[in-house]
């Protein structure tokens, strides 16, 4: 039995989440609620929520974890001409609420729903107004045609999901916030699980107490300096291959 959160902000030790081999690889606790000091609490901590529609709201830390260093991601040859031929506009914070809802509305192979429920997005929509939640927006002619969305504390950036309506889209806006996050110093992008996908981006494994160590580092100072806001504008030239 996995143990079920009370109204204090407290999780169990990493080290007591069910294995790979349980079926559910991360699985820390249940319950509890989305409120921004609760999910804060649990990104320090290497902790994310996920859950499905019916399901109590679950807690998950999985080891190993699947992280992307925003020096390292991998462009190949077609993506890089896109780049360089920026065709496209990229804005940061300018459409929040419309990135997430497009990354729940998003088809998902293998998945049927969304874990990006109403209760999600509203979460999430207040931790960026707040300061903590992010948007990379990819834009043409107007319209938004891909993005992605996620948490940064400290210099640590959690990503939570991404969506493309164009090829090559959301590919576009994660090279642009790996560009916006050497700048800004970041360390780490965390990807949570692994997928052969982000393999090919550049992300890879690591065991999860070099992780959490590393975000120890990270968002040392993090607890104790408000949130750095990010310019609500467009970005256009901040790629640097």
């Amino acid at each position: 039995m996995i143990p079920w959160l009370t109204a204090e902000l407290v999780f169990p030790p990493l080290e007591s989440a069910l294995t790979e081999q349980d079926g559910a690889n991360g699985l820390l606790a249940a319950g509890g609620d989305l409120s921004p000091q609760r999910l804060l609490a649990a990104y320090r901590r290497g902790i994310f929520p996920w859950y499905s529609d019916g399901d109590p709201l679950l807690w998950w830390s999985p080891n190993p974890r699947m992280v992307l260093i925003p020096s390292q991601l991998k462009i190949s040859r077609s993506l890089a001409k896109v780049l360089r031929h920026a065709e496209y506009e990229i804005r940061l914070d300018t459409a929040f609420a419309q990135v997430i809802r497009a990354c729940a509305n998003a088809p998902r192979e293998g998945q049927n729903g969304t874990w990006i429920s109403p209760e999600m997005q509203t979460a999430y929509i207040e931790l960026h107004h707040l300061g903590y939640a992010h948007s990379v927006e990819t834009w043409r002619d107007g319209r938004l045609i891909g993005g992605l969305y996620g948490v940064a504390i400290g210099r640590a950036f959690f990503g939570e999901s991404m969506f493309s309506r164009a090829t090559n889209a959301s590919k576009i806006s994660l090279a642009h916030l790996c560009a916006h996050l050497r700048q800004q110093d970041f360390g780490i992008i965390d990807c949570q699980m692994e997928t052969t996908h982000l393999a090919s981006l550049g992300a890879s494994p690591i065991p999860r107490s070099d992780f959490t160590r590393r975000l120890d580092q990270l968002c040392a100072d993090a607890e104790h300096t408000p949130p750095v806001h990010w310019p609500s504008a467009a970005i256009n030239g901040i790629y640097r291959p």
